[in-house]
């Protein structure tokens, strides 16, 4: 089975230098570790490759209360909603967006964490944002926005994204992680810190690819989080349907340890 993992931080005009994707068909071990695309290129790529799981470091979906609030009653209805307002949203910063320059954050319209991010466990204190930070420090806002354009064309193209359906032929699975929870703690800014963790969990890794994984935070988290994922195919090929109302709406993040999480 064949996992791969996508950073997909990095403003547009910088995507090609931050957006990563890794891959990995056997323990320890990644196949590639490369940039270069941009995100229009890198839904294409995806988009063409089959029996494999991809995991997207943003949030697949708001808060259940925002979902509603648009008018909209399933995850593809919504992404298809996004994918025509993002950039409106994105530009105006209006409540429930926050964190552009002048656009404090206002009062809560609704919880501003799907119950998703709020289950997951903390990693050194640190745990999911909100989706409505669309600027500022660690904001995932604008990369999540735009992110759900993609699961847009993935889901017309047939892919499962879990937990809103599951695969039942060669579409590739698509899942929601957080690469903080597969890293676990280390102080990722410091290329020494990424050094010793590969050599401590992965100490197979080719040196190619432990070279480029030490040379940004963004291909740290794409090694590091296809790694993970390939270690934990048995789970990932048994992702079941969701049956909670709420989450079939806001969806969850995947983790080798979620099943335990109790959102």
């Amino acid at each position: 089975m064949r996992v791969i993992a996508v950073d997909w931080s990095g403003a547009a005009h910088t995507a090609r230098r931050h957006i990563w994707l890794a891959e990995s068909s056997r323990s320890g071990r990644l196949d590639r570790l490369e940039c270069g695309r941009d995100r229009t290129q890198l839904c294409d790529h995806v988009q063409a490759l089959e029996d494999v799981v991809i995991g997207f470091d943003f949030a697949f979906s708001f808060p259940a209360w925002f979902v509603r609030s648009l008018g909209v009653d399933t995850a593809p209805d919504l992404w298809a909603c996004v994918s025509e307002r993002a950039e409106d949203w994105l530009h105006a910063c209006q409540p429930p967006f926050w964190g552009r320059p002048g656009c404090r954050r206002p009062p809560a319209s609704g919880p501003p964490l799907r119950r998703t991010d709020q289950a997951v466990p903390r990693t050194a204190g640190v745990a999911p944002k909100s989706i409505f930070q669309v600027g500022g420090a660690g904001a995932v806002g604008t990369g999540s926005l735009r992110g759900m354009a993609l699961l847009h064309r993935l889901h017309q193209t047939g892919a499962a994204i879990w937990p809103f359906s599951v695969n039942s032929g060669s579409s590739p699975t698509v899942v929601e992680i957080y690469p903080r929870l597969l890293t676990g703690p280390v102080h990722k800014s410091r290329p020494q810190a990424r050094a010793d963790l590969l050599e401590r969990r992965f100490p197979d890794l080719a040196a190619d690819h432990r070279e480029l994984a030490i040379l940004s935070e963004d291909a740290f988290d794409a090694a590091v989080s296809a790694l993970v994922m390939v270690e934990n195919t048995a789970d990932l090929q048994s992702l079941p349907p969701e049956t909670d109302p709420d989450l079939q709406l806001e969806g969850r993040i995947w983790h080798p340890h979620w099943r335990a999480d109790a959102p």
